[in-house]
């Protein structure tokens, strides 16, 4: 059975900075694109950042280019994304998802949540003014 686990969160200041991993076991997923999601109370889930299979191509929403970094250890089957000058609005709880289908090339970015057949159980991130 594939899980994907989250952690890493938690309760930080303004400015501050988290470093959220998504562990991967029943299915190795270094040849897989992962994506993070998070879903703020009230609004709908959108996409934070995401990673193709190869890890050579990533994507940023606007909100958080710049200062957020999505990368992967395919050694350890982990995916990191690390989160700096945190703004109250990065609160939200923070999804790790990821794709087993095949299709698409190895540098194929997904940024949608249909695209992805595994979710972790959400980890969550308040930022605090």
């Amino acid at each position: 059975q594939v899980q994907l686990v989250e952690s890493g969160g938690g309760l930080v200041q303004v400015g501050g900075s988290l470093r959220l991993s998504c562990a991967a076991s029943g299915r190795t997923f270094t040849r897989s694109a992962m994506g993070w999601f998070r879903q703020a109370p009230g609004q709908e889930r959108e996409i934070v950042a995401a990673i193709s299979r190869s890890g050579t191509s990533t994507y940023y929403a606007d909100s958080v280019k710049g200062r957020f970094t999505i990368s992967g250890d395919k050694a350890k089957n982990l995916v990191y994304l690390q989160m700096n000058s945190l703004k109250p609005e990065d609160t939200a709880v923070y999804y790790c998802a990821g794709r087993a289908r095949i299709g698409g090339t190895s540098s194929t970015i997904y940024s949608m949540q249909s695209e992805y057949d595994y979710w972790g159980q959400g980890t969550q991130v308040t930022v605090s003014s």
